[in-house]
C-alpha cells in the first residue's frame, strides 16, 4: 500500500536544507501512534542480525530552486510514503488529518489531500523508475583495519547481486515461517535501463554520506518478492528514504 501526501504553505516558498531526509523520516515517526512508532523504530522486523523497518518514502517533488545548502520549493509539495503493513500508513494518514501546523524542520504546512492509488498488480518483469534513489553497499576492511564503505553502481553486478540478497533478507523478517517459499525459490534481478552518470547522488544523512541512484530500471523475478520490494523499497535504507520505486511505461513505445 502507499499514499501521496500534498501541502500547501501558507508563505510563497517552503525553505528546507538541501539533505532533507531525517527531516522526513521524523515527520513520519512523529505522526504515528506511540505503539506503532516504538515497534518500527525500536524493535523493527529481525533476520540474521539485519533489522527492516518496512516503510520507505520517496523524495518531495515540486517546483524548486536550490541556494547554497537550502532547496527551496515553491508553496506546493508532495511525497509518497510505502509501506507492505497498512497500519504503519492508515496510522500516518489519520493522524495527519487531525493535526493542524504541521511542520516538517522549520517549515508550518497545510495537508491538502491524502491519495490511496489502487493496488499495483505485479507481474514477472516490468519496468520501474525510482521515487528515491537506490544504495547498497559493502564494509571493506584496508590498512589497521580501517573500515571504508564500498557503494555499488548499477552497472556491476554485484548491486544486482547484493539487491536480491536483501530483498530474501526482508521477506524472511517479514513472513517468518509463514513464507510460502524457500530462499533457493526466491529469485531477484534488477538491470538499468536508462541510468547515467548523472543519476548518481550523494545524499548527507545527519553527517552519514550515502551514494545512490536513481533511473528507470527493468526487474524480474519470483512475484512475491518483486510486490514486497515494490512495498517495503529496494536496497538498503528505505526508512531513510531510499529505494521507493514505481512502475515506469515509456509512452514512446
Amino acid at each position: 500500500m502507499r499514499v501521496r501526501l500534498k501541502f500547501i504553505s501558507d508563505k510563497n516558498n517552503i525553505t528546507l536544507p538541501v539533505h532533507y531526509n531525517y527531516l522526513l523520516q521524523g515527520f513520519i515517526y512523529d505522526h504515528l501512534s506511540d505503539f506503532l512508532r516504538d515497534k518500527i523504530h525500536n524493535e523493527g522486523y529481525n533476520f540474521e542480525k539485519k533489522i527492516f523497518r518496512f516503510f520507505t518514502f520517496s523524495k518531495i517533488f515540486g517546483k524548486f530552486d536550490i541556494v547554497e545548502n537550502n532547496i527551496i520549493f515553491n508553496r506546493e509539495i508532495y511525497f509518497w510514503i510505502s509501506s507492505p503493513i497498512n497500519d504503519i500508513l492508515n496510522s500516518f494518514a489519520s493522524h495527519l488529518i487531525k493535526q493542524k501546523n504541521l511542520k516538517i524542520g522549520s517549515e508550518y504546512l497545510n495537508l491538502v489531500s491524502i491519495e490511496v492509488p489502487l493496488e499495483k498488480k505485479i507481474k514477472e518483469d516490468f519496468n520501474i523508475k525510482t521515487l528515491s534513489p537506490i544504495t547498497t553497499y559493502t564494509t571493506l576492511y584496508g590498512l589497521n583495519n580501517k573500515k571504508k564503505t564500498y557503494f555499488y553502481s548499477p552497472f556491476e553486478k554485484e548491486f544486482s547481486d547484493f539487491l536480491e540478497k536483501n530483498i530474501k533478507d526482508k521477506y524472511f523478517a517479514f513472513y517468518g515461517q509463514k513464507g510460502e517459499e524457500n530462499a533457493d525459490d526466491l529469485k531477484f534481478e534488477i538491470k538499468p535501463l536508462y541510468v547515467s552518470k548523472r543519476n548518481e547522488h550523494v545524499i548527507i544523512y545527519k553527517k552519514t554520506v550515502i551514494k545512490a541512484w536513481s533511473g528507470i530500471y527493468t526487474i524480474k523475478g519470483s512475484p512475491s518478492l518483486l510486490k514486497l520490494a515494490y512495498e517495503a523499497g529496494i536496497g538498503s535504507k528505505n526508512s531513510q528514504g531510499f529505494g521507493m520505486i514505481e512502475e515506469y511505461e515509456d509512452n514512446n513505445e
